[in-house]
Protein backbone atom coordinates (compact mmCIF):
# COMPACT_ATOMS: atom_id res chain seq x y z
CA UNK A 1 0.00 0.00 0.00
CA UNK A 2 1.46 3.65 -0.70
CA UNK A 3 2.57 4.32 2.27
CA UNK A 4 2.63 8.23 1.70
CA UNK A 5 -0.97 8.44 1.09
CA UNK A 6 -3.62 9.38 3.94
CA UNK A 7 -6.69 6.15 4.41
CA UNK A 8 -9.25 7.95 6.32
CA UNK A 9 -11.95 6.34 8.32
CA UNK A 10 -15.60 7.04 7.27
CA UNK A 11 -16.32 8.01 10.74
CA UNK A 12 -13.96 10.58 9.92
CA UNK A 13 -15.57 14.45 9.35
CA UNK A 14 -13.82 13.89 5.83
CA UNK A 15 -16.48 11.73 4.76
CA UNK A 16 -19.15 13.77 5.30
CA UNK A 17 -19.16 16.18 2.09
CA UNK A 18 -19.36 12.50 -0.11
CA UNK A 19 -21.43 10.19 2.29
CA UNK A 20 -22.67 8.88 5.46
CA UNK A 21 -23.12 5.71 7.65
CA UNK A 22 -26.67 4.32 7.71
CA UNK A 23 -27.57 2.23 11.06
CA UNK A 24 -31.35 0.68 11.64
CA UNK A 25 -31.39 -1.74 9.09
CA UNK A 26 -30.66 -5.85 9.87
CA UNK A 27 -27.53 -6.49 7.27
CA UNK A 28 -27.42 -10.26 9.14
CA UNK A 29 -28.78 -12.31 7.09
CA UNK A 30 -27.29 -10.27 3.96
CA UNK A 31 -23.91 -10.49 5.18
CA UNK A 32 -24.26 -14.43 5.43
CA UNK A 33 -25.42 -15.18 2.04
CA UNK A 34 -22.61 -12.66 1.13
CA UNK A 35 -20.47 -15.38 2.37
CA UNK A 36 -21.27 -17.81 -0.72
CA UNK A 37 -20.68 -15.19 -3.47
CA UNK A 38 -17.27 -15.52 -5.59
CA UNK A 39 -13.98 -14.18 -4.61
CA UNK A 40 -12.02 -13.94 -8.05
CA UNK A 41 -8.27 -12.76 -8.56
CA UNK A 42 -9.40 -9.66 -10.42
CA UNK A 43 -13.49 -7.51 -9.83
CA UNK A 44 -16.42 -8.88 -10.48
CA UNK A 45 -19.71 -7.22 -10.63
CA UNK A 46 -22.98 -8.21 -10.44
CA UNK A 47 -26.07 -5.87 -10.27
CA UNK A 48 -29.22 -7.78 -9.57
CA UNK A 49 -28.90 -10.93 -7.06
CA UNK A 50 -32.55 -12.21 -6.95
CA UNK A 51 -31.84 -14.13 -3.80
CA UNK A 52 -30.57 -11.19 -1.88
CA UNK A 53 -34.04 -9.36 -3.29
CA UNK A 54 -36.23 -11.51 -2.02
CA UNK A 55 -35.14 -10.83 2.02
CA UNK A 56 -36.96 -8.61 4.01
CA UNK A 57 -34.00 -6.01 3.79
CA UNK A 58 -35.12 -5.25 0.47
CA UNK A 59 -38.36 -3.52 1.54
CA UNK A 60 -36.06 -1.39 3.95
CA UNK A 61 -34.22 -0.52 1.11
CA UNK A 62 -37.01 0.42 -1.25
CA UNK A 63 -39.05 2.32 1.39
CA UNK A 64 -36.73 4.23 3.78
CA UNK A 65 -33.66 4.39 2.17
CA UNK A 66 -34.49 5.20 -1.67
CA UNK A 67 -38.05 6.76 -1.20
CA UNK A 68 -40.23 3.99 -2.83
CA UNK A 69 -38.40 3.53 -5.88
CA UNK A 70 -37.40 -0.06 -7.03
CA UNK A 71 -34.09 -1.14 -5.77
CA UNK A 72 -31.24 -4.12 -7.04
CA UNK A 73 -29.12 -5.67 -4.82
CA UNK A 74 -25.71 -6.74 -6.15
CA UNK A 75 -22.47 -7.08 -5.30
CA UNK A 76 -18.76 -6.40 -6.07
CA UNK A 77 -16.46 -8.32 -5.28
CA UNK A 78 -12.72 -9.07 -6.01
CA UNK A 79 -9.58 -8.27 -5.33
CA UNK A 80 -8.07 -4.22 -6.70
CA UNK A 81 -5.70 -2.20 -5.87
CA UNK A 82 -5.87 0.58 -8.82
CA UNK A 83 -7.82 3.56 -9.38
CA UNK A 84 -8.42 2.92 -12.96
CA UNK A 85 -11.79 5.08 -13.37
CA UNK A 86 -14.11 6.79 -11.21
CA UNK A 87 -18.12 6.96 -12.22
CA UNK A 88 -21.09 8.84 -10.59
CA UNK A 89 -25.31 8.26 -10.42
CA UNK A 90 -28.11 10.36 -10.41
CA UNK A 91 -28.99 8.27 -7.58
CA UNK A 92 -27.34 8.07 -3.80
CA UNK A 93 -25.54 4.44 -4.11
CA UNK A 94 -25.45 1.90 -0.67
CA UNK A 95 -22.65 0.02 0.23
CA UNK A 96 -22.45 -2.83 3.22
CA UNK A 97 -18.69 -3.67 3.57
CA UNK A 98 -18.44 -7.74 4.05
CA UNK A 99 -15.06 -6.75 4.69
CA UNK A 100 -12.79 -4.35 5.29
CA UNK A 101 -12.11 -2.68 2.01
CA UNK A 102 -11.15 0.90 1.03
CA UNK A 103 -12.98 3.11 -1.15
CA UNK A 104 -11.24 6.07 -3.46
CA UNK A 105 -13.57 8.92 -3.75
CA UNK A 106 -13.90 12.26 -5.10
CA UNK A 107 -16.55 14.73 -5.90
CA UNK A 108 -18.24 15.67 -9.09
CA UNK A 109 -17.85 19.09 -8.93
CA UNK A 110 -13.81 18.55 -9.67
CA UNK A 111 -15.43 17.73 -13.04
CA UNK A 112 -13.58 20.42 -15.44
CA UNK A 113 -15.92 21.83 -18.17
CA UNK A 114 -14.37 19.44 -20.76
CA UNK A 115 -15.04 16.51 -18.69
CA UNK A 116 -11.33 15.75 -17.27
CA UNK A 117 -10.33 15.11 -13.59
CA UNK A 118 -7.60 15.17 -11.74
CA UNK A 119 -6.72 12.20 -9.61
CA UNK A 120 -4.92 14.48 -6.94
CA UNK A 121 -8.48 15.30 -5.57
CA UNK A 122 -9.07 11.48 -4.52
CA UNK A 123 -9.19 10.60 -1.10
CA UNK A 124 -9.05 7.06 0.22
CA UNK A 125 -11.50 5.95 2.89
CA UNK A 126 -11.27 2.66 4.77
CA UNK A 127 -14.45 1.40 5.14
CA UNK A 128 -14.96 -1.69 8.30
CA UNK A 129 -16.77 -4.94 7.89
CA UNK A 130 -19.96 -4.72 8.69
CA UNK A 131 -20.51 -1.21 7.79
CA UNK A 132 -23.10 0.10 5.45
CA UNK A 133 -22.66 3.76 4.06
CA UNK A 134 -24.32 5.63 1.84
CA UNK A 135 -22.43 7.12 -1.17
CA UNK A 136 -24.47 10.26 -2.41
CA UNK A 137 -25.33 11.16 -6.11
CA UNK A 138 -22.42 13.18 -6.73
CA UNK A 139 -20.13 10.86 -5.31
CA UNK A 140 -17.23 10.14 -7.77
CA UNK A 141 -16.25 6.47 -6.87
CA UNK A 142 -15.43 3.43 -8.86
CA UNK A 143 -14.98 -0.43 -7.72
CA UNK A 144 -13.06 -0.89 -4.00
CA UNK A 145 -9.92 -1.81 -2.89
CA UNK A 146 -8.20 -4.08 -0.74
CA UNK A 147 -7.70 -3.35 2.53
CA UNK A 148 -5.13 -6.43 2.77
CA UNK A 149 -4.06 -9.46 0.94
CA UNK A 150 -7.85 -11.37 1.20
CA UNK A 151 -9.52 -9.52 -0.92
CA UNK A 152 -13.22 -7.69 -1.04
CA UNK A 153 -16.64 -8.12 -0.90
CA UNK A 154 -19.17 -5.21 -1.01
CA UNK A 155 -22.77 -5.30 -1.55
CA UNK A 156 -24.14 -2.85 -3.73
CA UNK A 157 -28.05 -1.26 -3.70
CA UNK A 158 -28.98 0.91 -6.13
CA UNK A 159 -32.15 2.41 -8.31
CA UNK A 160 -33.18 -0.92 -10.30
CA UNK A 161 -31.96 -0.98 -14.06
CA UNK A 162 -28.60 0.92 -12.77
CA UNK A 163 -25.34 -0.48 -14.31
CA UNK A 164 -27.33 -2.75 -17.28
CA UNK A 165 -26.93 -1.90 -20.48
CA UNK A 166 -27.55 1.21 -22.61
CA UNK A 167 -31.10 0.28 -24.59
CA UNK A 168 -29.76 2.39 -27.32
CA UNK A 169 -26.60 4.58 -28.31
CA UNK A 170 -26.28 8.22 -27.67
CA UNK A 171 -24.56 10.92 -29.78
CA UNK A 172 -21.09 11.29 -27.91
CA UNK A 173 -21.33 14.60 -27.11
CA UNK A 174 -21.50 17.08 -24.17
CA UNK A 175 -21.83 14.91 -20.67
CA UNK A 176 -23.40 11.62 -22.72
CA UNK A 177 -19.71 11.25 -23.62
CA UNK A 178 -19.40 9.98 -20.35
CA UNK A 179 -22.58 7.61 -20.29
CA UNK A 180 -21.34 4.01 -20.28
CA UNK A 181 -24.33 2.16 -18.94
CA UNK A 182 -27.62 2.80 -17.47
CA UNK A 183 -27.71 5.58 -14.77
CA UNK A 184 -23.28 5.40 -14.88
CA UNK A 185 -21.50 8.30 -15.87
CA UNK A 186 -17.63 6.85 -16.21
CA UNK A 187 -13.95 8.67 -16.72
CA UNK A 188 -11.69 6.39 -17.56
CA UNK A 189 -7.74 6.78 -16.97
CA UNK A 190 -5.74 5.88 -19.97
CA UNK A 191 -3.87 3.17 -18.20
CA UNK A 192 -7.24 0.91 -17.08
CA UNK A 193 -7.56 -0.68 -20.81
CA UNK A 194 -11.43 0.98 -20.80
CA UNK A 195 -11.11 2.46 -24.09
CA UNK A 196 -11.72 -0.62 -25.70
CA UNK A 197 -14.86 -0.68 -23.61
CA UNK A 198 -16.06 2.74 -25.34
CA UNK A 199 -15.15 4.44 -22.04
CA UNK A 200 -14.28 7.94 -22.23
CA UNK A 201 -10.78 8.59 -20.91
CA UNK A 202 -10.33 11.94 -18.77
CA UNK A 203 -8.56 11.78 -15.85
CA UNK A 204 -5.49 13.19 -15.29
CA UNK A 205 -2.70 12.74 -13.05
CA UNK A 206 -1.52 9.06 -12.15
CA UNK A 207 -3.75 5.86 -11.75
CA UNK A 208 -3.48 5.34 -8.52
CA UNK A 209 -2.52 2.70 -6.48
CA UNK A 210 -2.79 1.11 -2.87
CA UNK A 211 0.07 -1.52 -3.43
Amino acid sequence: MDKNRIIHQVSDSAFKKYGRILNGCDTTELLRKMQDTVLPEDVIYVPSVEEFEKLSIAEDFKESVFGGLPVQIGYCNGNNTMLNAVEYHRSSEINIAVTDLILLLGSQQDIKEDYTYDTANIEAFLVPAGTMIECYATTLHYAPCNADETGFRCVVVLPKDTNTDLDKPLNKTDEDRLLFAKNKWLIGHKDSGLEEKGAFIGLVGENISLK
